[in-house]
């Protein structure tokens, strides 16, 4: 079974001990690739540090709602900059987070949301979007940008609105979050969702699958992803590990 992460965070505090150690150990895990994408400016450069220490390593750079007080002209320029290494393959994790009370207002989000989609457009790459309880309008800045596309990472919305991402050349990405009691309405959109487009990940070191949840997550938990999508899709596991693969690569245009 050959696997790609195509969401970890691996510039996180909690690789700090055995960072290089963990990332060394994926081949033997089969994982083939894994995609690092930044939440600020100085993520985006350890993401882009580590793909130039592992082959199978690929990096995303840009600035999560959480994250983007005090995003500037001077930001977007810099994630410009950063965005020319042959190894960035996306504009991520970006997008709209109305949970956290403290993060930065939704129109000043919205705001940092626009000017990134507009840099991926400028850049001919995709984007990685975080969407927490702001479904809304988190679609309707993506309608916006008509020319970008991109996948909703750890997926979260509504089976009507994973039908419109997919009218609009969308992937949905799944995090071992489908392995929970509660993960009934994912279930549902896998089992609607065309094979084509899934991805899988496991937005390390957070959101662990079941029967590990609680520990530190890493990449060599991405099969139990891949082994409930293919339970509810009535296929194999090392085909949806397949599958998910070659989507990973197309949709990052990684050869």
């Amino acid at each position: 079974m050959r696997l790609f992460d195509t969401h970890a965070h691996y510039d996180s505090g909690a690789f700090h001990a055995d960072r290089m150690e963990i990332l060394a150990s994926m081949p033997e895990q089969n994982i083939e690739l894994i995609l690092n994408p930044g939440c600020d400016l100085p993520s985006s450069e350890t993401a882009i540090a580590l793909a130039d220490a592992f082959p199978f390593v690929y990096a995303a750079v840009g600035v999560h709602p959480s994250d983007c007080d005090g995003f500037s002209q001077d930001t977007a320029e810099r994630l410009r900059t950063l965005a020319q290494h042959p190894k960035v393959k996306a504009i991520g994790e970006i997008g709209l987070d109305y949970h956290w009370k403290d993060n930065p207002s939704p129109e000043f989000q919205q705001n940092v949301f626009h000017t990134q989609l507009e840099l991926a457009e400028s850049l001919h790459l995709p984007v990685i979007v975080h969407d927490r309880e702001a479904h809304h309008d988190c679609l309707e800045t993506v309608r916006a940008h008509p020319h970008v596309t991109g996948v909703y990472h750890c997926y979260s919305g509504s089976l009507e609105d994973a039908k419109t991402l997919v009218k609009l050349g969308w992937m949905l990405s799944f995090t071992g979050v489908i392995t929970y009691k509660n993960a009934r309405k994912n279930l549902e959109i896998i089992d609607w969702l065309p094979l084509e487009r899934i991805m899988i990940e496991t937005d390390s070191p957070y959101l662990t699958p079941e029967p590990f949840r609680g520990k530190r997550n890493d990449s060599g938990y991405v099969h139990l992803v891949a082994e409930t999508i293919a339970q509810v899709k009535g296929v194999t596991p090392e085909e949806i590990a397949l599958v998910t693969l070659e989507n990973g690569k197309r949709f990052f245009q990684i050869p």
